[in-house]
């Protein structure tokens, strides 16, 4: 089936943006990317402040005196104190904590000469001014109106970048822009990390600022931090098109280079992080590229990657205009006031990688994966062609290996926590069941049932199927719940492979178990042998004594009954009524007296056992006999 343009778009925006008056000559915009607010500042402040966030019911709105133009403005955590930076030398403070006085006040840099190239809150109480000269650490005492400096480092800054997840702001240094100085913060305490050195791809001469602020992004990625450098092309032979240089950060130790991802073209680029992808905008083109650095690429060097899918645009979002002009279909646009989250579309990537291995391993890291991963697993079972076998093992192996890791991590939980406390036990986490997590009931609801009913699909391609998920969950050592058997089993009578059925059975390819034993039996019908193959199992099974004497008393078999709890050695614990029952039913008179001498001998045997209760084990089959054969015939019986 074809696939449409609009059914391609693996990128969108969310449904609901933040809306906001837009940026004019009275209107200034700034956006806080901790909080991820929006403020739009109406002359100076004077006639209105809106501030808005993704997750806020409702904006905060207020005004504030005009003493100047606005350079950055933020909140500090949980909207507790404002603080707005006007001049290059001093932040101003206005407290918004109900019942704490409202007035501003201010704080210059402590450094002379020195001009603020910005300022980070790091607590909500706690807030660090960068200046070209260095990094000043203050905690803000809103009930007081007053500062306090914690901590300062003196150092030439070029310009800076925080992230807010995890408090660690990195300064650009040296001539050149290149020479990075990463700091984290932490409980109010200010920690130097390793510097390190951005590669660039020509070295000035003389030297001049090279490496630019907009070149430069943090992110988390899988929980690790990284810096991402975006490497224009050099007019060098060997690095024709721009790539991006992700260089991991960790907390202890030095920055590395640790991943490329080549964008295979030149121009103006954007950076974003959505669902642990990295996704570049590519400006001229219009079209955006994921790249997820957990994917290998056979055909290249370590760590290097490729695009994930070809390059497609967002999906165009339609803002409608009040004044009766056409609606737009727009991507972003900053002039029209809008502000979006960027979201990940799982289904068109169905169709855009035909590797279904790499697929997987694609869609087991995305957060609302699992209806797409069954999706793709009923995809590639429609072929019907043996050919295709090879992949759904790929596909299966992926699958139960993350199925594997959460049982394991689950039963360490599960025995951490019955071994008591402990230091160890203290810390673990129940492990969080992701949607990644494809368990043997979800396959067998939304796939494996549904293909086996699949009109025609060759059933020697069905049942090679079944096998091959059951394969590849003995592989992972994950036990084979028996409705996966009982589908085999069906599907093997259904098109009449009884030779087939007897040979898994023989040779244990099916595990034993009570439920695939009675299923067995109710193929007796069918499939005569299926009785004895069912009487084999529930010996096996050794704990299904019950079970067997059950069976062979429903078919008439007393005798047989007889002989086995005897060879089990449960003779003596058994009632007798329901063995008469079974052999009064046959209308049999030797066979019912048979069974009345055996059970009547067992008594005579146990009644020196403190523990025999006559009462329990002869009266009622005594009643049995004497209602069929009368008196005579049990005075007969007892003295032969």
């Amino acid at each position: 089936m074809a696939t449409t343009m609009s059914e391609e778009h693996y990128l969108e925006l969310c449904e609901s943006p933040v809306q906001f008056e837009h940026a004019s000559s009275v209107n200034n915009v700034f956006f806080d990317e901790a909080n991820k607010q929006v403020f739009a500042v109406r002359s100076g402040g004077a006639t209105g402040v809106v501030v808005k966030g993704p997750d806020d019911k409702n904006s905060i709105a207020f005004r504030m005196d005009d003493k100047g133009e606005v350079k950055c403005i933020k909140f500090s955590i949980g909207n507790k104190i404002l603080a707005v930076q006007r001049t290059s030398k001093s932040v101003d403070f206005i407290n918004f904590i109900p019942d704490y006085p409202h007035t501003e006040f201010s704080q210059e840099c402590k450094m002379k000469n020195a001009s603020v190239l910005g300022f980070c809150w790091t607590n909500w109480n706690e807030i660090v001014f960068i200046t070209d000269q260095g990094i000043e650490l203050y905690q803000v005492f809103p009930d007081k109106r007053s500062v306090k400096l914690i901590k300062s480092q003196s150092l030439s800054v070029n310009w800076y970048q925080y992230c807010p997840e995890t408090a660690v702001l990195l300064l650009s240094t040296s001539g050149q822009g290149n020479v990075l100085q990463p700091f984290v913060f932490r409980n109010g305490t200010l920690s130097k990390m390793t510097k390190f050195e951005i590669e660039l791809p020509v070295v000035p001469k003389p030297a001049k600022l090279s490496l630019s602020e907009r070149d430069i992004a943090m992110a988390t990625i899988y929980g690790q931090l990284y810096v991402m450098y975006l490497k224009h092309h050099s007019r060098t032979a060997n690095s024709p098109s721009a790539e991006v240089v992700l260089y991991h950060l960790p907390r202890e130790g030095l920055c590395k280079k640790s991943h490329v991802l080549k964008l295979n073209t030149t121009g103006k680029f954007a950076l974003n992080i959505v669902d642990n992808l990295v996704v570049v905008h590519h400006q001229s083109t219009q079209t955006s590229l994921i790249y997820d650095i957990h994917l290998r690429e056979p055909d290249c060097a370590l760590n290097t990657h490729q695009p994930v899918l070809p390059a497609r645009s967002i999906h165009p979002y339609r803002i409608p205009l009040t004044d009766g002009a056409p609606r737009l279909p727009l991507n972003v646009c900053v002039c029209a006031g809008y502000l979006w989250y960027l979201q990940v579309k799982l289904p068109p990537t169905v169709n855009l990688q035909q590797d279904k291995g790499k697929l997987m391993d694609f869609l087991l890291r995305r957060r609302d994966c699992k209806m797409v991963i069954l999706s793709v697993c009923s995809q590639i079972l429609e072929g019907g062609e043996r050919g295709s076998l090879p992949v759904v093992a790929t596909v299966f192996d992926k699958l139960n290996q993350v199925y594997k890791e959460y049982l394991e991590a689950e039963q360490m939980y599960t025995l951490a926590m019955e071994s008591g406390p402990s230091r160890n036990s203290a810390a673990q986490k129940r492990p969080v069941r992701t949607q990644a997590v494809i368990d043997q009931s979800d396959m067998y609801t939304h796939v494996l049932s549904s293909f086996t009913e699949r009109k025609g699909v060759c059933h020697k391609f069905i049942i090679a199927v079944l096998m091959e998920y059951i394969r590849s969950l003995n592989q992972s050592q994950i036990t084979v719940q028996h409705y996966l058997y009982e589908l085999v089993i069906k599907t093997l009578v259904q098109h009449n492979r009884f030779y087939m059925l007897h040979q898994f059975l023989q040779y244990h390819v099916l595990s034993d178990s009570k439920p695939l034993a009675c299923l067995l039996l109710s193929l007796e019908s069918t499939y005569p042998p299926a009785h004895q193959l069912s009487l084999d199992m529930l010996k096996r099974l050794s704990t299904a004594n019950d079970e067997i004497v059950e069976v062979l008393l429903s078919k008439q078999q007393v005798l047989g009954a007889l002989r086995f709890i005897r060879s089990v050695g449960s003779h003596d614990n058994v009632s007798a009524r329901k063995f008469l029952d079974a052999a009064q039913q046959t209308s049999d008179q030797m066979l019912f007296y048979t069974v009345f001498r055996s059970f009547q001998q067992r008594n005579q045997r146990l009644r020196g056992n403190p523990a025999f209760n006559p009462g329990e084990h002869c009266e009622e089959h005594v009643v049995h006999f004497k209602q069929l054969f009368g008196e005579q015939s049990l005075m007969k019986a007892a003295t032969a």
